[in-house]
């Protein structure tokens, strides 16, 4: 008998690691476009990914708008994770996207931020008592972040009066890059670049109400070139997995209205 359940214990560990190999064989790698605001939630994400599923998530990371131009002109992406809902329906439309394969994976908030502290106030007049020389934000033509942050002064009535004093990124990522390294004293950040875990990480800041702007609703896509690859797929469905939100409500995300 102790012979026999020798036996069974080594069928039993040879079955696992056939079933261990059989994972990894069939692991797959996922080309992912990522808005810049969803850099650091989606590093996190695709760790996990990876750690929960075998397969890797290659990431790229730029403005929705650029990733559009790339996207349209055949770049190999699989995946493209927008910062707004528009960009994604228009690939559908046009032929670019999977029909009935997207989805809102976060809602975002704009943060005026300043890498000094006392800066920014708790309320963002210092945008009306203008005593700064440079204002950053994300390009509005590609950036939907850049977009709220106009809406916002357009709003709050100061755009015309501060519009000698932009200063535009290409990118949410670049506008973060200005404000922290000083060539700007202050700035429209997504808040997930300067948040976490309920605090401000550094420097003074003024959360933007969200009535001061559209909804900055974030869509995933699934593209053409992805629809039959496994690991596409299966970042879909994890994107709307809990530890993967977990990570989107870590950054100050919103996962829906």
């Amino acid at each position: 008998m102790r012979w026999v359940f020798r036996c069974f214990k080594v069928r039993v560990a040879s079955l696992a690691l056939v079933g261990v190999f059989a994972t990894t064989a069939q692991a797959a790698e996922v080309r992912v476009a990522v808005a810049a605001n969803f850099t650091a939630p989606m590093r996190q994400i695709a760790q996990a990914f990876e750690r929960d599923t075998g397969h890797k998530a290659v990431l790229s990371f730029g403005a929705t708008g650029a990733f559009y131009a790339q996207i349209r002109n055949g770049a190999p992406f699989d995946v493209f994770l927008s910062a707004d809902d528009t960009t994604p329906a228009r690939l559908v439309s046009e032929g670019a996207g999977v029909t009935g394969n997207s989805f809102p994976y976060a809602y975002g908030r704009l943060m005026l931020w300043s890498a000094t502290p006392g800066v920014v106030d708790e309320r963002g007049d210092v945008l009306k008592s203008g005593n700064f020389e440079r204002l950053a934000l994300a390009n509005p033509r590609v950036a939907p972040y850049g977009a709220a942050a106009v809406q916002t002064m357009e709003r709050l009535g100061v755009a015309e009066a501060l519009k000698a004093r932009w200063v535009q990124g290409e990118n949410i990522a670049q506008v973060h890059q200005f404000v922290s390294s000083g060539n700007a004293v202050l700035g429209f950040v997504a808040l997930s670049q300067v948040w976490l875990d309920g605090q401000l990480t550094s420097g003074s800041g003024w959360l933007v109400p969200a009535n001061l702007h559209e909804p900055i609703r974030q869509d995933a896509v699934l593209l053409k070139r992805g629809q039959g690859n496994p690991a596409a797929l299966a970042l879909m469905h994890y994107l709307k997995s809990e530890p993967a939100q977990r990570i989107v409500r870590q950054f100050g995300y919103d996962l829906g209205r």
